[in-house]
């Protein structure tokens, strides 16, 4: 029987998504779990997996269309079958240069370098996307060599990886070296760079966050040297791409202690608390031109090693924009965590509709006091940002008392 793909909603605050390209055509036999198209969100270029096994019957959809959450775009079944479906929305060719700055020429071009040698161009005007200019700029491939396959010609990722693979990349050696260190630059003039689809995203949510959600804040400094230890004697039985972190330790731990307060592990809608049944832990990565917030299911249940795998497994996607819809959606409470950076302290702006979120600096080994004697000793810590509307300080000041029983006693994490 047949079965319609609809467009992933991605986060609650996303309404539509650009189909980009469709990897799999009509007739193509497809598996469940093989990616069918690649769409872009405000936050990241997604591969869409097919949720059945059988034969593309129909594309609803053309790429460069904008398409609404939910709406259907393909149609998968068995070879043959007949299916009544919506024609192929097709992209209006004024409509697609005014409202979504496309080229409809572009769209199925293979990428190429530009046939005339072009004169020296700032990476920083050329249209293309904030990782598309990440790899080039690792790879030394001069952007301004090559034409682009996405929306609008813009460069996209796999034109990059195209010019590589045929070895059509010019070094970008004629782009003025950075300065030495031991320069100092006096004055520059003023340049103007235009925000990211992300950047503007995070900008829409944070200020919505700031202006309508009354935050409140608790610190706690924790003891983390058995925490320290149990992490050093845990490596010590892993292989390098499996040792575990403090934050996973901490993930862990925020999680249990999550489950004695279901209030923080909440969001509001309207005059109504929602308490979730399930622990998903929201763990913020940094990706080119911003953040990204995946998300580890059922944090609570998991061990420490399948957190830490799962992690690095979705950080590795959002960096390399290849995230799938579950990595990003269906987080309960968020983390935050700035540990890597030597920082001792900050706060960070709860992620709507949850009702909170933590804020994790370093681990760091300081001069502590214990029963009148200086020795030193392993100190983290962290605040905890709440929405006044759902809870109040006493919790959230127990919330934590609570953690640091976990991160202080580590081998109650284990039980």
């Amino acid at each position: 029987m047949a079965e319609t793909i609809s467009m992933p909603k991605l986060g609650f605050d996303m309404a539509e998504g650009l189909l980009v390209r469709w990897v799999r055509q009509v007739g193509e036999t497809i598996n469940k779990g093989d990616v069918l198209a690649e769409i872009e969100t405000d936050k990241a270029t997604v591969e869409v997996e097919s949720s059945a096994t059988g034969v593309v019957l129909q594309l609803i959809v053309d790429q460069g269309t904008m398409v609404p959450v939910n709406a259907p775009i393909a149609i998968v079944g068995n070879a043959g079958e007949k299916v009544a479906a919506p024609g192929v929305l097709k992209v209006d060719a004024q409509k697609s240069e005014t409202a979504l700055n496309i080229d409809p020429s572009t769209l199925n071009a293979a990428p190429a370098l530009a046939s005339q040698p072009s004169t020296p161009t700032d990476v920083s005007t050329v249209k293309a996307s904030p990782l598309a200019k990440k790899v080039a700029r690792d790879k030394k491939v001069d952007l301004s060599n090559l034409k682009g396959t996405g929306p609008g010609g813009r460069i996209v990722r796999r034109d990059i990886e195209a010019a590589l693979a045929s070895g059509q990349t010019h070094d970008v050696g004629h782009l003025p070296p950075p300065p030495p260190s031991s320069s100092v630059i006096l004055s520059h003039n003023d340049q103007t760079i235009q925000t990211t689809k992300l950047r503007q995203a995070i900008g829409r949510r944070l200020v919505e966050s700031k202006t309508t959600i009354p935050h409140f804040y608790v610190t706690h400094e924790f003891k983390m040297d058995a925490l320290m230890e149990m992490r050093r004697q845990v490596n010590a039985y892993l292989p390098d791409n499996e040792k575990v972190s403090v934050n996973d330790f901490v993930l862990k731990g925020t999680a249990l202690s999550l489950r004695q307060f279901p209030n923080l592990n909440a969001a509001i809608k309207g005059n109504e608390i929602v308490q979730f049944g399930h622990v998903n832990i929201g763990v913020a990565v940094t990706v080119p031109g911003g953040l990204m917030t995946v998300v580890v299911k059922d944090t609570d249940q998991k061990t420490l090693r399948q957190i830490s795998g799962e992690v690095k497994a979705m950080a590795g996607r959002a960096r390399e924009g290849k995230v799938k819809p579950e990595d990003v959606d269906g987080s309960t409470f968020s983390t935050s965590n700035l540990g890597m950076y030597d920082v001792e302290d900050f706060i960070a702006i709860i992620n709507p509709p949850e009702a909170g979120i933590l804020a994790i600096s370093s681990a760091r080994e300081i001069p502590v006091v214990e029963n009148g004697l200086i020795k030193p000793g392993y100190r983290m810590k962290a605040t905890i940002s709440v929405d006044h509307r759902v809870s109040d300080g006493a919790e959230a000041a127990q919330f934590m008392q609570v953690l640091a029983g976990f991160l202080e006693q580590p081998i109650k994490m284990l039980i």
